[in-house]
Parts: C-alpha cells; structure tokens; sequence
C-alpha cells in the first residue's frame, strides 16, 4: 500500500503538527507491514500577505521554508519537494539550483513540480543538464475521466523522453465522480460550501447534467466488475502506464478504505473495458500516435 501526504506550506505551524500526527499514527501502526509513507512537501504561490522572499520560489524561500518545516517536524529530511505553479519571477536557473541544493544537503530525495506546463517542465530540464543539476522527476497535474488533455497528451512525451512520472490528483473531480450530486447538492456535501460555490456552478450547470448522465452509464461498468464508481474512476487513472501514483482526498477511513480498493481493480482494466469507457464519456484526447496512424 502506497500513502503519499502532500502538503501545501500556506500554514506551515498548523500542517507540521497535522503531518507530525499522521507520521506518529503511521509509525506506531502493528499492521504497516509491506507499506510506506511517502512525505511530500510543496513550495510555490500562495494568496496570503507575506514578504516577497517568503512566497514563490526564490532560493531562500525553498531552502528557508523546506529548512523550517523540517525542524519543527523533527524530521530529517522528506522524500519529495515540490515546486508549486512556476514563478515567472525567478529564473529558471535559480530554481533548479535551490532544489538541487536542499537535495545535496539531504533534505530532501528528489523534487517534482505541480500545475507546470510542459515547456516549464522541460525548460528545468535542460537547465539542470546544461549546469551538471538534478531534474525534476515528476509533475503533478490534475487526471480524472473529465479532465485528460494534459496528462495524457501532453506528459506523455516527457515521461518517454526525459522520464518524468505523474503525480495526479482530483482523480474523483472534487467528489463529482463519487455520484453523490445525481439528485442534487446534498447539505453535507463540499458543493454547498460558500467557498465552494464555483463547484456548485459547475454541478448545476448543463455540462454538469451531461456528466452525471454519463456516470450513471459507467455506474452499470463498475457493477460489472464488481466495484464501487469511485474504485472505477481511481483505476483508471492507475491504468495509464505515466501515471506514476493517484493522490486520494477522503473525509473519512470508510472513503479512504473504498479508494484503496482500487487496486484490486487495475487487473480488471482491460482493453475492452477502457475502450467502453471511453465510448461513453466522448472525451479521449487524440495524441500525436493518433494522428500519425
């Protein structure tokens, strides 16, 4: 079993002791045999009144702000450190070489980036071979049955080319795949949240309805297979061969136990039941293979 922890420094103190707590309960976990967790921490733009060397990804806002979340966690080092969004204001050079700094000094195993296009991506990439740095090893972007273009059009290139993986999240597309919202916004739900009000737009909306009748015919799939929608929608995000891990977002353990058994679908995701899938949703993107063919 694979857990990635993601975390976002918006509110370094209050996440350390969250990360802090969870990595304790891991540790101290009888039944953790054969599993691992991976710590990753993310550095990038925030919407928050902060100093201009305290945000973005300047050299001392990488090595300062990974540094202080590292002490306070009495933690060692974190396996992944990532670049959130790219900052138009530092040079590529800078970046590269803060993140191959905080590596070499063992605080960190290798970085990534997150919401990078693919000339970004690349663009770190050849920084890091043109001064002897460490690349970037993989990128996380946003992969589910409604959202494709990106990780399957445009990541694939870089995955055979320069072998940087996908780090994909939102696989369920904010709770929208988990059918929750065919007879409406349930109360309880994030959609009737005020700071989600975009998402509730997005549900109601006629492209919303288009979705929620598609999921009702994928529905009839997972039955097939014996699965949950939500344990479909994760295994075929797994299915693709660049996808090197599926963030999961839960409210609870049951949610979490459900997403888990994904795996004991992937075997399923045949061919024909892709090509099924893909019948229905109407969506798949045409890569450049597609078009030599």
């Amino acid at each position: 079993m694979f857990i990635l922890v993601t975390i976002c420094l918006s509110d370094p103190q209050m996440i350390d002791r969250w990360i802090l707590f969870i990595y304790l309960l891991f540790c101290c976990n009888p039944q953790r045999t054969g599993s691992f967790l991976i710590l990753a921490f993310s550095l990038g733009l925030f919407c928050f009144i902060r100093a201009e060397t305290e945000r973005g990804l300047s050299r001392k806002h990488i090595i300062e702000g990974l540094k202080g979340s590292l002490q306070r966690m009495q933690m060692e080092y974190v396996d992944v450190v990532f670049a959130n969004r790219p900052d138009s204001n530092t040079p590529m050079e800078e970046i590269v070489r803060a993140m191959t700094y905080v590596i070499n000094q063992g605080m960190a195993m290798y970085w990534g980036t997150s919401r990078w296009t693919a000339m970004e991506i690349m663009e770190a990439y050849s920084v890091a071979r043109q001064f002897n740095l460490i690349p970037p090893v993989c990128e996380q972007a946003e992969y589910h049955l409604f959202q494709r273009e990106k990780v399957e059009v445009q990541l694939p290139e870089l995955y055979h080319k320069i072998g940087v993986g996908a780090m994909t999240w939102s696989p369920l597309a904010c709770g929208i795949i988990t059918g929750k919202y065919e007879n409406g916004i349930p109360e309880s739900s994030r959609a009737s949240m005020k700071s989600y009000q975009w998402l509730k737009e997005k549900i109601v909306s006629e492209d919303g309805r288009k979705q929620q009748a598609k999921l009702k015919e994928l529905n009839h799939i997972a039955e097939k297979l014996g699965c949950t929608l939500p344990q479909l929608a994760v295994a075929w995000c797994l299915r693709n061969e660049g996808v090197s891990s599926v963030l999961l977002g839960t409210s609870n353990p049951e949610q979490l136990t459900e997403n888990l058994g994904a795996i004991q679908v992937l075997p399923k995701m045949t061919s024909h039941i892709v090509s099924d899938i893909d019948h229905i949703l109407g969506n798949r993107p045409y890569s450049k293979k597609d078009y030599r063919s």
